[in-house]
């Protein structure tokens, strides 16, 4: 083994973007009632917060898995998979997982809450600015009694279920992989 970057290293890598790749696909997939469309909580995005334990191997898992979850669902649920979505999909996870990342691998737990709600207001904006057009959602929506306007409706669904996915359930697993793999704050 050469250095940081020896065969070892390369090995570990390519089997944490495998490994969370293929999880998050087959996560969207299976739950592909809950994973699609502007009201969506997408369990999978549960694992977006483990970029900060694994760095960009996990970033580029993640967005590989979005990308192949995009384009099977695309295709199951309305017959063609629109390459918006694959590409926006794959182009949001990747920037909430590398912003994540820079800012949670050093601090505290303070620090990686802060880079969780990151990743939400990343994934929010751009999966929801697209889906909005996507679906072409024009005028105004009942969201919790409120009269909303198309996109700001479809970007608060989002919102919703990124929070719920992301702060909470992803927040959690990122603190229990953690302390699991006894990593230590910098």
């Amino acid at each position: 083994m050469r250095g940081r970057y020896g065969l070892k290293s390369r090995t570990r890598s390519l089997a944490v973007s495998s490994i969370l790749a293929s999880l998050y696909a087959v996560l969207v997939v299976t739950l592909a009632p809950f994973s699609f469309l502007p009201f969506q909580v997408r369990v999978a995005d549960a694992l977006l917060p483990l970029s900060i334990v694994f760095g960009i191997p996990a970033a580029y898992g993640l967005s590989i898995g979005c990308a192949v979850a995009n384009y099977a669902g695309g295709l199951m649920l309305f017959g063609g998979a629109s390459i918006i979505d694959v590409t926006g999909g794959a182009i949001a996870n990747f920037l909430a997982c590398y912003l994540a990342w820079l800012i949670g691998r050093q601090g505290g737990v303070k620090r990686r809450f802060v880079a969780s709600l990151v990743q939400t207001a990343v994934i929010t904006l751009i999966v929801g600015s697209y889906l909005w057009v996507l679906v072409g959602m024009p005028g105004t929506y009942d969201i919790f009694g409120l009269e909303l306007p198309g996109l700001f409706a479809v970007i608060v669904g989002v919102a919703i279920g990124s929070v719920i996915a992301i702060n909470v359930l992803g927040f959690a697993l990122e603190e229990a992989v953690r302390r699991t793999l006894y990593v230590t704050d910098k």
